[in-house]
């Protein structure tokens, strides 16, 4: 299935160590729940371990010189260039996503090593006259320190390097902990930075199983001055809180609930075609899928008509099989999630016209569409992390607007329509982004991040280094 070396152990100080009492977990596939591997469970006292060596590492790592710094993350950029296939391979076989899905994902994950080695070296700071003329201000920016990453599991490659490539281009040590579905392909990761020259104890890698007790402990020891979390938002509120006791900066991308606005005048033709992007990315297990698609009256019969149509269509099953284009959830438990949303929406008096339901084993889902939903039932407040299209009609675009901005998250918005009242309706979405007549937006070289209670802070974009930067001011 993978013709490589599968790393099964925690990355402690450049070496791959088993779990400190043998412990170990199994890695599941989702397209038929068949074990993978066992991977190290790592207990506190490793996960101790991988901060003390992170601390160890942390004065010569932020020594170097930038271009040194640059120049690892370029052969890590270069090594998994090489290597993208295999890399895809391990999603699909510990995530689930269709095999296209899982290359496009790779591809995107390795450019983020590419974006902060030139980032590296072009960290601006400030030198002028202060008004009163009695000195010189002169700003710069220092590594924040030791820093914590946590990432999900539905982007394993690049929601890793998205963290790990700001961190090490500002010269941060870290410890890496990624979600415990998806563990090979962070430790591939890993192994690619190891192979392209990081120093022993600047990466480290570690899986606890249960997580919570040995996360605390990290954000509690001294050396740790940086969290960055991707995940959900009621998980990102127990880390604030965790992360307060020892005031440990924390960057928080978290949940979405993402409206799809399809405003009168629209091309529906490039609305469908968005709509099936910003929808199926990981099989909606995206917390920038479209979730609520609000849909003017005068072109929701036929939108509705050609999505499902469109939805009809696909090739769904295992993402070993490179013709499927929709693959499995991540776990059983994340389909019978979404399963039991759909249900509930139905008894609440959606119509559903495809999908619902599963076949046969494998944690997948049905391609859905719902119509008739309401704004403001279940299905329209919760992030559904599955395929399945809501359908609300509108009749005023004043409504659509207030029903899109009627949620806590911020995360980002959709908008199809004629440019210029597309514009003028994306600058009054409440969200961190906006995508105009486009199904994506995600780019290493934008910011990424959300307003409300999507997150803290911007991932990517010249503002991704500065969250593992701290502004250092000196008068002369």
């Amino acid at each position: 299935m993978i013709e490589t070396d599968l790393h099964r152990d925690s990355f402690i100080d450049g070496d791959w160590r088993p779990a400190g009492d043998g412990r170990r977990y199994p890695v599941h596939n989702p397209a038929d729940g068949s074990v993978i591997t066992e991977f190290a469970a790592a207990t506190v006292e490793d996960c101790l371990a991988a901060v003390e060596a992170a601390e160890r590492a942390r004065p010569d790592w932020a020594a170097r010189t930038p271009r040194e710094r640059s120049e690892i993350l370029r052969a890590a950029f270069e090594l998994l260039t090489a290597e993208a296939d295999t890399m895809a391979e391990l999603i699909v076989a510990e995530n689930g996503k269709a095999y296209a899905d899982a290359q496009g994902e790779a591809g995107y994950a390795i450019e983020f090593f590419r974006w902060f080695a030139e980032e590296a070296v072009r960290v601006a700071g400030d030198y002028r006259l202060a008004p009163g003329g009695d000195k010189r201000i002169v700003v710069n920016h220092q590594p924040v320190g030791v820093s914590v990453l946590i990432t999900p599991w539905n982007f394993p490659a690049a929601m890793a390097t998205r963290k790990l490539g700001p961190a090490l281009a500002a010269g941060c040590p870290v410890v890496l902990k990624p979600a415990a579905e998806t563990p090979l392909t962070a430790a591939y990761v890993v192994d690619a930075l190891a192979r392209a020259g990081v120093p022993h104890g600047v990466v480290n890698l570690v899986t606890p199983e249960p997580p919570g007790p040995a996360v605390s402990a990290m954000l509690h020891h001294p050396a740790v001055r940086k969290l960055s979390f991707t995940g959900s938002t009621e998980v990102g509120r127990l880390l604030l809180r965790e992360a307060a006791d020892q005031v440990v900066d924390a960057s928080m991308e978290l949940g979405g609930n993402a409206p799809f606005l399809i405003l009168p005048g629209a091309d529906l033709d490039q609305a469908i075609a968005g709509a099936l992007v910003a929808k199926l990315r990981n099989g909606g297990a995206a917390c920038t899928a479209a979730n609520r698609f609000y849909v003017h009256s005068s072109l929701a019969e036929e939108f509705t008509t050609r999505i499902t149509a469109e939805l009809g269509r696909l090739r769904v099953g295992p993402g070993q099989d490179r013709e499927n284009q929709l693959g499995a959830l991540v776990s059983e438990a994340e389909r019978d999630k979404v399963a039991g949303l759909v249900d509930r929406a139905v008894a609440d008096g959606a119509e559903l016209i495809i999908g619902g339901g599963h076949d046969g084993p494998g944690a997948f889902y049905r391609p859905t569409v719902l119509t008739g939903v309401r704004h403001g039932t279940e299905i329209t407040s919760t992030e559904i992390f599955g395929p399945v299209i809501t359908i609300i009609t509108y009749d005023d675009v004043d409504d659509a607007v207030a029903m899109a901005n009627d949620t806590s998250y911020g995360l980002i918005s959709y908008v199809y329509g004629e440019r210029g009242e597309a514009l003028a309706v994306a600058e009054r979405l409440e969200s961190g982004m906006v995508a105009v007549n486009r199904g994506v937006v995600s780019d290493p070289a934008a910011p990424f991040g959300g307003m409300k209670q999507s997150g803290l802070g911007r991932e990517g974009g010249f503002a991704g280094i500065h969250e593992f930067l701290e502004s250092q001011y000196i008068a002369v």
